[in-house]
């Protein structure tokens, strides 16, 4: 987002007590400002249309029109328009579905506020968010396919020597990248080297930077292409 202005976001969910507390969230953010919300993808084109957002935070199981269509629909009504899809399924195939109907991030619902607040922002600013924990299955599933059909230089993961980027990175960013790579959250990484949520946060800043990548999934996919994370 180039705007100076606040981050308009509409938001999309049948289930009204998750809605509010996902809106009370965004509410704390002075940069963010929620404009519309509605309880299912049949309502998106109108909300989209009367209030002009910069982000659609969207559930993907609906009853009526689900987030997968109403986000092809909407990203073919409104191209500049960035979708963020919530859901409950961690299943590489959602998200390799839903990235195809145009989607820039794939959030679960067992998020903590953190994650939340760090998507919209990411998908806001024109990047790509997923979450760690899809992530990590997702490039399993990438090299699995990669090792049945023999396609590895295709897919981009080919098999290289393990090595720390000591060259780039400190030894503590390597540990967090590596982290990162097994599908941890900020929280969770903090809690297995002894450090704050917030040193964390630092640190995978410094990561992107040094790599000069936009968000948590490039790097991790770099990585892993230049075999500086082990990956189970």
């Amino acid at each position: 987002m180039e705007r100076d202005d606040k981050l308009r976001i509409v938001l999309i969910d049948d289930h009204q007590l998750f809605r509010e507390g996902v809106k009370r969230i965004l509410s704390m953010e002075q940069n963010f400002d929620v404009v519309a919300e509605g309880n299912d993808g049949e309502e998106v084109l109108d909300l989209v249309r009367q209030n002009r957002p910069d982000v659609v935070l969207m559930d993907i199981n609906m009853p009526n029109v689900n987030g997968m269509e109403a986000t092809k629909t909407l990203v073919e009504t409104f191209p500049d328009v960035k979708v963020l899809i919530l859901s409950i399924h961690d299943d590489e195939t959602y998200v390799t579905h839903v990235l195809k109907t145009g989607a820039s991030g794939y959030l679960l619902k067992e998020m903590d506020t953190e994650a939340l607040i760090e998507a919209v922002k990411v998908v806001g600013d024109g990047g790509a968010y997923i979450h760690p924990k899809v992530t990590h299955n997702l490039i399993n599933e990438y090299r699995r396919l990669a090792s049945d059909t023999g396609t590895e230089t295709e897919i981009g993961f080919r098999e290289v020597e393990y090595r720390r980027p000591l060259h780039l990175l400190t030894r503590r960013e390597c540990e967090v990248l590596q982290l990162m790579t097994d599908g941890k959250s900020n929280r969770a990484i903090g809690e297995a080297l002894y450090i704050s949520e917030k040193t964390v946060k630092n640190h995978v800043s410094n990561i992107l930077q040094k790599m000069s990548m936009n968000d948590r999934t490039q790097a991790v996919v770099e990585a892993i292409k230049n075999g500086w994370v082990k990956v189970n």
